[in-house]
């Protein structure tokens, strides 16, 4: 049994290993493009020639990439004797050893991932909007990023290392060397050493100034200690407990039986609250001339500001998730259609400042971990104009009232009222499903499984790296 986690740190190189990482990044963008470049141009020729090969997957990329970089195309020299007689010598890519070989293969493997994507969309097994083709990345707008995969070797020390030769506060790359990190490293470090975890790449990446390594672990599951005790059987409807979200009060958690177990009003709000300096910042940006050194000073300070922004709404909704899948361990969420409700223009902003998406994201593989349940409801439910008592439904209920007030005589808050209905609802579905792990018509239950929760495999066909999707992030920013 194992999940799968990240831990994020920030790096402290020198100013030569500031040059080798940007090197790496622009090495990893370089093949992107020109395997992008041979995948165009075999597409093109493939209306002449039908039966002609197009490298799509990772390993043909791959191969075809290896073959490029040792012709002439990819370099020459010209080389001329005291005859005048010109001699034409293949080089290929001269800089390929300056850099380690597994940034090429990553890159290949990325476009792949693109190109899958984009096919899958086409053709409607890809959910969600439509996926258009992969572009060229530019040096200029681009994130200068590359990824490396850890060699586990049998007899020897891994590629990826943390806190090598005692330096604890370290991060060991192939090709790279040992480069500073400014973060503690000691829970990762402390799990390595007792073989309960194992690297399986980094992700090298620059933004905001500042150099970032986010490391995916393979991590074994979690002390029966902290997971959530079996239930039996018999008792399948109790122990609900409804958790709705809202703008005023940012979550309100409720049991069947109107118990408000949990409230939490004072939301951070993190973009509000920074939407004063934002709004300078932007607009002393304009002012500055492009390519200018100004203009990337002030473009650097307006990058630590949204990562900033960025780094209070994840850390809020890390500590608010942790607690509700410590105390609860059936949880009831509704399926809400965020994406709709940005459509309101002055809702917006205070929408995405309360990162809904990613609450429920965080939510459900951590349930997973500890061996809880959760439950997403129907997004046509109508958890806020129901009465928790008598079931009538208030079509009159509009956002300015607060409170609910039904004609049975029950009235309470709106946000509690919504949180208990939402904990009859599970209740209700969970006795009536024979299997809660199975997706059903009015909801989806998840349920503690191998991987549950990132939805991660260690390979996949055509890949030569995991699949990244959501896990847990372990960020330790730099103050």
């Amino acid at each position: 049994m194992s999940r799968y986690t990240t831990f994020k740190f920030c790096l402290d190189p020198t100013v030569e290993q500031r040059e080798v990482l940007a090197r790496h990044a622009g090495a990893s963008r370089f093949a992107f493009n020109e395997c992008l470049r041979m995948v165009k141009s075999g597409l093109a020729k493939r209306r002449a020639a039908p039966d002609l090969p197009v490298p799509w997957t990772g390993f043909d990329l791959i191969n075809a990439f290896n073959a490029w970089k040792k012709t002439e195309d990819a370099g020459r020299v010209l080389a001329v004797d005291a005859e005048g007689t010109v001699e034409v010598i293949v080089t290929g890519l001269q800089w390929r050893t300056e850099v380690c070989q597994q940034v090429f293969e990553e890159a290949a493997v990325d476009l792949s991932k693109g190109l899958r994507a984009w096919s899958d969309s086409r053709s409607g097994k890809h959910k969600g909007r439509r996926v258009g083709f992969p572009r060229f990345k530019k040096k200029a707008t681009g994130i200068p990023s590359f990824r490396l995969r850890n060699r586990n070797p049998m007899n020897g020390l891994p590629a990826i290392r943390i806190g090598d030769k005692g330096r604890a506060r370290s991060i060991t790359l192939p090709g790279i060397g040992q480069v500073g990190v400014h973060d503690d490293t000691r829970q990762l470090r402390r799990m390595l050493t007792k073989k309960r975890a194992k690297i399986l790449f980094a992700t090298v990446s620059h933004h905001a100034g500042r150099w970032w390594v986010a490391l995916n672990i393979e991590a074994d599951d979690l002390h029966p200690a902290q997971k959530h005790p079996v239930r039996d059987h018999s008792d399948r409807g109790d122990g609900w407990v409804g958790v709705d979200r809202g703008l005023s009060a940012f979550l309100v958690a409720a049991t069947c039986d109107g118990t408000e177990v949990a409230r939490i009003a004072n939301a951070p709000r993190a973009l509000a609250g920074g939407m004063k300096r934002q709004r300078r910042l932007a607009k002393s940006l304009t002012r500055k001339q492009k390519g200018s050194r100004n203009r990337k000073c002030v473009a650097a300070k307006l990058g630590r500001h949204h990562q900033r922004v960025a780094n209070i709404r994840r850390h809020f909704l890390h500590q608010v998730t942790n607690a509700l899948v410590k105390t609860h361990d059936r949880l009831v969420i509704e399926d809400l259609n965020v994406l709709g409700m940005l459509a309101n223009h002055r809702l917006a902003r205070a929408i995405t400042d309360a990162g809904w998406t990613d609450f429920a994201r965080q939510l459900k593989y951590k349930q997973a971990w500890r061996g809880g349940e959760l439950l997403a409801a129907d997004r046509w439910f109508p958890s806020t104009r129901l009465c928790a008592v008598c079931g009538v439904e208030n079509d009159d209920l509009t956002l300015a009232d607060r409170m609910f007030n039904c004609a049975c005589g029950h009235s309470c808050d709106r946000d509690t009222n919504a949180a208990i209905n939402l904990a009859c609802w599970g209740r209700t579905h969970y006795e009536t499903s024979p299997d809660p792990r199975t997706p059903k018509r009015w909801g989806r239950a998840t349920n503690a499984r191998r991987r549950d929760g990132t939805d991660q495999h260690p390979l996949c066909a055509g890949e030569t790296s995991p699949v990244e999707t959501g896990t847990d992030v372990h960020t330790a920013s730099a103050g």
